[in-house]
C-alpha cells in the first residue's frame, strides 16, 4: 500500500522515535513511560521498562514508578533518561523504531545495558539507528555510512571493516591504529 494513502495518525502509530535528548515531563515515571499510550496498564509499563533495562533503577527510587521527575528528568542521569525514552517507545510497540544516537550521552557500562536492551527491542521490527559509536551500530544488519551528507558506503560491520574506506579509516583512528577521519 502506498504510504501517501495512509492517514497521518496511522503512520505515526507505526513509528517510535527515541531522540538523543528525549523530553521527559515533570510527572511520575510511570506517566512519562505511558506518554502516547495513556491506556497502558501498570504491568505493561513495567514490562516496557524491563525491556529497556530501566526497571531495576526505577525500583531503587524511593517511590519507584511513582517518583516525580523534575523538569526534563533533571533528577536522573543521562542514561536513565535514555532508558525511560526507550521504554516509552517500547510501550507503543511500533513496527518501525528510529533511534537517534541512543548511547551518545552515556558511559561505557550504561551503553552496554542500553545496547542489550536495544537488541531485545529491535527483534521483529525495522529499526533505524543514527549513531557515531561503532559499538552502537556494529550489530546492525546493514550499515549506511554518510560522508558530507551523501551515502559513502553500505554493508555489514564486517564488510565495511575489511575494505578500504571511510568506515574502516574511522575504526582504525578510534582504535589508535592510524587512519585519519575527516570532519
Amino acid at each position: 500500500r502506498d504510504l501517501r494513502d495512509w492517514r497521518l495518525d496511522d503512520v505515526r502509530r507505526q513509528v517510535g522515535l527515541v531522540f538523543q535528548e528525549s523530553f521527559l515531563f515533570s510527572a511520575p515515571i510511570a506517566a512519562n513511560i505511558a506518554f502516547g499510550n495513556p491506556g497502558a496498564t501498570r504491568a505493561q509499563i513495567e514490562e516496557a521498562a524491563r525491556l529497556a533495562a530501566a526497571h531495576e533503577f526505577i525500583e531503587k527510587l524511593p517511590q519507584g514508578y511513582d517518583t516525580l521527575l523534575h523538569e526534563n528528568g533533571g533528577n536522573l542521569s543521562g542514561g536513565q533518561r535514555q532508558r525511560l525514552a526507550l521504554a516509552r517507545a517500547i510501550l507503543l510497540d511500533p513496527a518501525i523504531l528510529i533511534l537517534d544516537d541512543p548511547t551518545a550521552a552515556v558511559d561505557a557500562g550504561t551503553e552496554h545495558e542500553i545496547l542489550e536492551a536495544m537488541d531485545r527491542v529491535m527483534a521483529g521490527r525495522t529499526t533505524f539507528i543514527v549513531a557515531h559509536r561503532f559499538s552502537t551500530v556494529r550489530r546492525a544488519d546493514r550499515i549506511v555510512v554518510l560522508e558530507r551528507g551523501r551515502i559513502a558506503e553500505i554493508g555489514t560491520h564486517e564488510e565495511l571493516s575489511a575494505r578500504p574506506g571511510y568506515y574502516r579509516d574511522a575504526i582504525l583512528a578510534e582504535s589508535g591504529e592510524g587512519g585519519e577521519v575527516a570532519a
